[in-house]
């Protein structure tokens, strides 16, 4: 069997291994893991399997560099080795990551002026190795849909799966569409007495196994109530269709408030190197939505007539590792030296202009930001997904004259939490708000650190002039509601720094630690 013994209690908390920094690891070292296989805000995943290599994707909204690609041997401990896109052309939904004759391609739609936002298009970058160097994005349209999953058909042509149950041919390069959009697929619709966001018949992923095509997709709505979101398939003959139903719709849902994993859906499947089928997908972590949806892997087992049924049991118990041997040690440092010469890959812009990564400057052991904008709402903070309930970080700010930076835990330019200074003063930043409303710039500057505490949606924030003796700063907060619920945008609360007004800010020995 695959599964152990459940707890008496879903609402038991887990009990994780400690890896980098202390930070959470899925890897329990005993043959076992323990969900959430990427912590932190991992939405959409979308798994390829190339030989004894597994690769992701995910989605990643206004966060530039974007696309982050990680890399495993056994679908535990994964890292990460590169970013698919750099452009910036906008809110980066549900990708797809794709392996065909040789080249690698992500397809992806995009939309602009946020989640919400009317001008989108869905679009293709393509490398020839993992690795990258990863093409300019190219537009591809489908502006009425999201989500596309890419699939080749019997008939050896190359097709896009779309929102809502429709498909579009490509050009055999994978580049372009051929002919006009066609619908497919009518979903499959839950009880009305179900508490769900919404229909939302999305993020449809192929795949083929003994002779039929399984469309795997997620509906219900990614959010809203915890039992929303779902996971459901229908199989196929041909990739044009008749789609039938599982007679298990849902093979995944959660189904009450008081399981630790909530709005589990947008699945894709893969099979390991000892022949064995899992599914990775995404769900909130109970009482956690701050911290984005994160990746979540569970067994699935075939039925003798040819569907499958999800094995997992209760996700917040150890599960049997999958075949295959770690190639490394899971996740990646998120403290810096800055040392490197160039921005970590843990850290990315929010929303960043085309000029954005003109502000950096790295030397004498220093990042140095150039200020823009008045707040942290219009100045691109950069950030990284913390995966822990509880953490804390600190670093060195040395601020010229008519600068201002801060630390600060940052869901999007209209709710944020921290603090900043223009080397002398502080100001507070409260629900995405300034108190005092403005911070005179300063004519001398000046140095110190700051230390940011997030435990478990309570923020401390610490100020020290030398790095040694630290002062409490008066106002503490509470966080819990920062996130897509009350906000909107499908995002997460990330640990930011961020330089705004005129002059530069020197950002030196930034450290991250999570806390048990």
């Amino acid at each position: 069997m695959l599964v152990l013994p459940a707890l008496a209690s879903a609402a038991d908390e887990p009990q994780w291994k400690r890896g980098i920094e202390n930070q959470r690891q899925a890897d329990l070292g005993n043959g076992n893991f323990l969900n959430p296989v990427l912590s932190g805000d991992h939405p959409d995943p979308s798994v390829l399997r190339d030989g004894e290599d597994y690769y992701l994707t995910l989605s990643s909204f206004e966060a530039y560099p974007g696309l982050p690609i990680w890399h495993s041997r056994d679908l535990i401990n994964w890292q990460p080795i590169g970013h698919g896109i750099k452009t910036n052309v906008g809110s980066i939904w549900a990708p797809d990551l794709v392996e065909h004759e040789g080249r690698y391609y992500i397809y992806f739609p995009a939309r602009r002026g946020g989640t919400e936002g009317s001008t989108r298009s869905n679009f293709v970058v393509w490398a020839d190795d993992i690795r990258g160097p990863w093409s300019e994005p190219i537009d591809i349209g489908l502006s009425g849909h999201i989500d596309p999953g890419h699939a080749v058909g019997e008939d050896g042509k190359r097709y896009l799966f779309l929102s809502g149950g429709d498909y579009v041919r490509l050009a055999d390069d994978g580049l372009s569409t051929v002919g006009e959009i066609k619908h497919v697929y009518d979903g499959w619709k839950y009880p009305e007495s179900w508490d769900v966001e919404g229909y939302a018949q999305e993020g449809p992923k192929i795949t083929r196994h003994n002779g039929w095509y399984y469309m795997i997709t997620a509906v219900g709505g990614t959010a809203g109530p915890p039992t929303g979101h779902m996971v459901i398939v229908a199989r196929s003959r041909s990739i044009h269709g008749p789609w039938q139903n599982a007679p298990n719709n849902p093979v995944v849902r959660t189904e009450s408030r008081d399981e630790y994993w909530w709005s589990r859906g947008h699945a894709t499947l893969v099979e390991d190197v000892a022949g064995q089928w899992w599914m990775i997908y995404h769900g909130y972590e109970h009482d956690f939505w701050t911290l984005g949806r994160q990746a979540l892997l569970e067994p699935i087992e075939w039925t003798d007539d040819g569907w499958f049924v999800a094995k997992g049991g209760d996700l917040s118990r150890p599960i049997r590792k999958p075949a295959g041997t770690a190639s490394g040690a899971h996740g990646m440092p998120l403290s810096d030296d800055f040392s490197g010469g160039k921005l970590g890959p843990q850290w990315a812009f929010f929303k960043p202009a085309t000029d954005e990564y003109a502000r950096l400057g790295f030397g004498d052991g220093a990042m140095t930001m150039r200020g823009k904008g008045t707040s942290p709402r219009d100045s691109s903070p950069l950030g990284f997904i913390a995966g822990d309930l509880a953490y804390q970080f600190e670093v060195e700010m040395e601020i010229e004259p008519g600068a201002q930076g801060g630390a600060l835990l940052f869901y999007n330019d209209k709710l944020y939490a921290g603090v900043g200074s223009n080397g002398e003063n502080f100001i507070m930043h409260r629900y995405g708000t300034e108190r005092p409303a403005t911070l005179a710039a300063s004519a001398k500057g000046g140095r110190l650190w700051l230390r940011v505490t997030n435990d478990r949606h309570v923020l401390t924030i610490h100020s020290s002039p030398d790095g040694v003796a630290w002062t409490k700063y008066p106002v503490q907060m509470e966080v819990s509601g920062y996130h897509h619920n009350v906000a909107g945008g499908f995002l997460a609360l990330k640990p930011s720094l961020y330089a705004a007004g005129d002059g530069a800010v020197r950002f030196r020995h930034f450290r991250y630690r999570a806390l048990d």
